[in-house]
């Protein structure tokens, strides 16, 4: 079997594109999510490596000196990196001209034509679930046998094989922990509001809910809960509680991994004797025994997806959740003992300057621990993508443009009563009347005296923070300047 480098590319500064269900940019502070999809094919794989260069600075030089002694590279790319992935494949191509070159994800999956037609570079793409389809291509198997995957044959013409079924059995996959015991060093891996060190992993795949904006339910992952068993992911949990005994939290990545309650239940019933703290994606909407007994079992922490304060924008986008159920979701996980972070999202349909200030409002009520703030990512293969073209929304002619020239997010979509200045100016306006309350000051200096690690690594936030806060307003100004 030939030798296979598995590869997240050098981008951005401070670029995730490791970001699992959630937005691939760079964000307000350092943060580094697993590179996962790319480490489950890489465990299925021999004679493989997996490269993640933005965690551990490794740069355009140093990524082509590791990948020009395999066979195979294959990019794990996204809509706002693909153009500096080209870039990087065609550097490894002119290199090394006989490298077989493949690109997966969301953005394949949905664009396999356009992907493999934005650079000569690219041999294949895999669409849906690649996992297999890449083993497949390690193994050398003729490209036009292997199913789920596109590419370009001897002519220059661009052939679709056939689908490749979605996996139902999640436990026949290998577990990632060797992997990312192999070829990562978890102490790059930051992600503000979990302990640090902290790991991150799936224990299913897909997600029930039908939010219009959400990208990997929509393509990858489908809207089928797909899962492991309860003791399989106790078991690796086990495993890797053992080959990493410094991760101070366990992050279940799934889209909602409370979608299936009981098998939710009867893991966190497995994880209690292990003794470890452990976080995961949940919608706002469990009741108080059942949080409670998480916590009883390890739980730390939600990362819950409230998105909006205007239940009309909630209704348009299908969150399933409303801002009474949230309150009440919080107001048990307050009493609970259970940290929330929560993530919000400027300029969904029909976004107003009205419904802004009751998001930023709603928010406060709430007083989560921890918040994000994100504007509305009208990712290719979403339906709010197609709502957006439908309704005229685009900002700009390029519709897969999501990010400035230095990866942050830009506002992509305006409405009649909110321009996309108005967004963009209202994410540094929603940090800073959130944070700046003493309620949240209070909080962030009562973690920082009870933890030398997290004093330090809070300044280095609060630094990174407010620069990028700087930077945005750098960003706006000079889009002003420019439409003058």
């Amino acid at each position: 079997m030939s030798q296979t480098l598995y590869l997240s590319p050098p981008s951005f500064d401070g670029f995730d594109g490791g970001a699992g269900a959630r937005y691939q940019a760079r964000r307000e502070v350092t943060s580094f999510w697993y590179p996962t999809w790319l480490a489950q094919p890489a465990a299925l794989t021999p004679n493989s490596k997996l490269l993640d260069c933005p965690p551990l600075g490794i740069d355009l030089a140093k990524c082509l000196a590791i990948a020009k002694d395999f066979d195979h590279v294959i990019i794990n790319t996204s809509t706002p990196s693909l153009k500096n992935d080209c870039k990087v494949a065609e550097a490894i191509k002119a290199q090394k001209p006989d490298t077989k070159i493949g690109f997966v994800g969301a953005h394949t999956m949905v664009l396999p034509t356009e992907t493999l037609k934005a650079s000569p570079a690219i041999d294949w793409v895999g669409r849906k679930e690649f996992d297999f389809t890449c083993k497949e291509v390690a193994e050398d198997r003729p490209l036009e046998t292997i199913a789920g995957l596109s590419f370009k044959n001897r002519d220059g013409k661009i052939v679709h094989n056939a689908e490749r079924e979605m996996i139902q059995d999640m436990d026949t996959l290998p577990w990632v922990a060797d992997v990312y015991k192999r070829d990562l060093e978890i102490e790059k891996y930051f992600i503000g509001y979990l302990l640090h060190p902290y790991i991150s992993m799936y224990t299913g795949r897909g997600c029930p809910a039908q939010c219009s904006f959400c990208l990997w339910p929509q393509t990858i992952g489908g809207h089928k809960y797909r899962v492991r068993s309860p003791q399989n992911v106790a078991d690796e949990m086990a495993y890797m509680k053992k080959i990493f005994p410094q991760v101070r939290e366990f992050f279940f990545d799934d889209d909602t991994f409370t979608a299936n309650l009981p098998r939710a239940r009867e893991i966190a019933k497995k994880l209690g004797p292990l003794g470890v703290n452990w976080s995961c994606n949940s919608r706002a909407n469990l009741d108080y025994d059942t949080i409670k007994s998480f916590k009883d079992n390890g739980l730390r922490l939600f990362l819950v997806g409230y998105e909006s304060g205007n239940d009309d924008i909630l209704t348009r986008i299908k969150k399933g959740v409303t801002t009474d159920e949230m309150r009440r979701f919080t107001k048990a996980c307050h009493q609970a003992g259970v940290v929330i972070h929560g993530t919000f999202i400027l300029g969904l349909p029909v976004e107003t300057k009205t419904t802004i200030e009751q998001t930023i409002n709603f928010a406060k009520e709430l007083d989560v621990f921890s918040l994000q703030v994100s504007l509305a990512a009208p990712y290719p293969g979403t339906e709010l993508y197609e709502q957006a073209k439908l309704n005229g929304w685009f900002v700009k002619k390029d519709k897969t443009d999501l990010v400035e020239a230095g990866g942050l997010q830009q506002s992509t979509l305006e409405y009649p009563d909110a321009t996309k200045e108005e967004i963009f100016e209202a994410v540094d306006r929603f940090y800073r009347s959130y944070y700046l309350r003493p309620k949240p000051i209070l909080r962030i200096i009562k973690t920082m005296l009870e933890d030398k690690d997290i004093l330090v690594r809070r300044c280095r936030e609060g630094y990174e923070f407010f620069r990028s806060l700087n930077e945005r307003k750098a960003d706006l100004a000079a889009a002003k300047t420019a439409a003058t």
